[in-house]
């Protein structure tokens, strides 16, 4: 049976606020690294390592995250990650030294698995032709706390300080978990698909290890997840990267970086829904559409950064624009990616599927921060080593998108068929009963 409409946007609404605040929290680390270096007296490869610590620790949890939402109730994990978040959160806040710190804020990347669970639980309450969108919708989060953990950094932590942020994000992470875990319902596995339409009843399913391990059978899911080890290297670099970029290479103040920030950020808001509503509109005409959606967007923002980037440092107002510019084309990818791979998968197995996926981006990934400031640090020019990166990462990521788009059909239409056999199946099941 579909769940209400109000109750089901209410769950988006809840995960909305989790997303928004969670990424506040771990994003705004970018805009505070200037004040964080100077009071640990560090320089651009160890506070490299401080990002890369909690990207490694987030990938290498990712897989067994992925077991525990399908094999338990999704829900209650998320409610547990959202606690873990607000007390390593408080961990960093009171670290005293370099190392103790590096430690703490690794720790922080046990709860930055947890996304699988929450996409898989909202499948289960939207169906495929409009789930681009709702991910689109949530993924607004992203860059607004983005935004939020900027206007705090550059803000507040003149004011109060970088610790008494995270005190203050890191006691928002305790509240949510108690709203996810008594406002939140677990929907079953499946309730949404097209074919379970109609059926009063649905078995239950959780996690099955042979149709897990089959999932690496799946030409278009492994081009996915090739995609995905290189292309969350540009979202790296350029999240933990470009406020030092704007400050110490193009001499931006505080106030300028905000202003030059802030459009751009709520530009990128705005990508993901646009790139999620033409994923799903093209989806309805070819299933080939969430993909080439993606491919388009990759090709798009990687130009555009090229373009940016090489603008002098005194046209500041064309810097701005096409910063805008290119901040729109960059999330197509991200809403598209995810509704693929349930495009293609079983519902008892899809936080395993986007669990992998997330481990392969963030596994690979979690060294693009060291990167950079290694390369930085060498060449003695943050631009060209976010450039470098930016640039054969988008390269490679379109290559294997294009691999994609030319298997993806099959593997939905194989979906397709397994999903009107259940459902086949239950209805069977339902019509013997007395």
């Amino acid at each position: 049976m579909q769940p209400k409409s109000n109750y089901r946007w209410f769950v988006v609404a809840v995960f909305f606020f989790f997303m928004l605040l969670h990424q506040a929290d771990k994003l705004l680390i970018g805009p505070l690294t200037t004040p964080i270096m100077e009071d640990f007296g560090i320089n651009e490869a160890q506070m490299g390592a401080v990002f890369t610590g909690a990207l490694l620790v987030g990938a290498v949890l990712y897989p067994l995250w992925g077991y525990l939402y399908d094999r338990y109730a999704r829900a209650k994990l998320l409610a547990l990650a959202s606690a873990i978040w607000g007390a390593t959160t408080w961990l960093s806040a009171i670290a005293p030294t370099y190392p103790t710190f590096l430690m703490t804020r690794a720790s922080t990347g046990i709860d930055d698995s947890s996304y699988p669970g929450l996409y898989s639980l909202i499948a289960d309450y939207f169906p495929p032709r409009v789930r681009g969108k709702v991910y689109g919708v949530l993924q607004l989060a992203q860059p607004l706390g983005y935004l939020i953990g900027m206007v705090m950094g550059l803000i507040l932590g003149s004011i109060i300080g970088w610790r008494s942020i995270f005190y203050i994000t890191g006691s928002l992470g305790l509240v949510l978990a108690v709203v996810i875990f008594f406002g939140v319902k677990e929907p079953p596995r499946g309730q949404s698909e097209p074919e379970m339409a109609g059926l009063e009843h649905i078995s239950p399913r959780s996690f099955d290890k042979k149709i897990a391990f089959g999932l690496l059978k799946k030409r278009s899911l492994i081009f996915l997840y090739l995609q995905g080890f290189v292309g969350v290297f540009p979202w790296n670099v350029i999240t933990y990267w470009f406020f030092r970029y704007l400050e110490t290479e193009r001499g931006f103040a505080s106030d300028q970086v905000l202003f030059t920030m802030a459009p751009a950020i709520l530009v990128l808001a705005a990508g993901y829904f646009v790139g999620g509503a033409i994923g799903d509109a093209m989806f309805r005409r070819t299933p080939r559409g969430r993909m080439l959606t993606a491919l388009f967007g990759v090709i798009a923002g990687a130009v555009l950064m090229y373009i940016t980037l090489n603008i002098p440092v005194e046209n500041t107002l064309s810097f701005q624009v096409m910063l805008m510019l290119t901040a729109l084309f960059i999330p197509f990818p991200s809403a598209n990616v995810i509704s693929t791979v349930y495009d293609i998968t079983l519902p008892e197995v899809r936080s395993t599927a986007l669990a992998i996926q997330y481990f392969i981006e963030n596994g690979g990934a979690a060294l693009a921060p060291l990167l950079a400031g290694i390369l930085a640090t060498a060449s003695g020019s943050l631009g060209n080593s976010i450039l470098l990166i930016c640039s054969v990462a988008w390269l490679l990521t379109a290559l294997f998108l294009i691999f994609t788009t030319r298997y993806v059909p099959v593997d939905i239409h194989t979906l397709r068929a397994q999903m009107q056999e259940r459902a086949d199946s239950e209805r069977a099941q339902q019509a013997a009963q007395p």
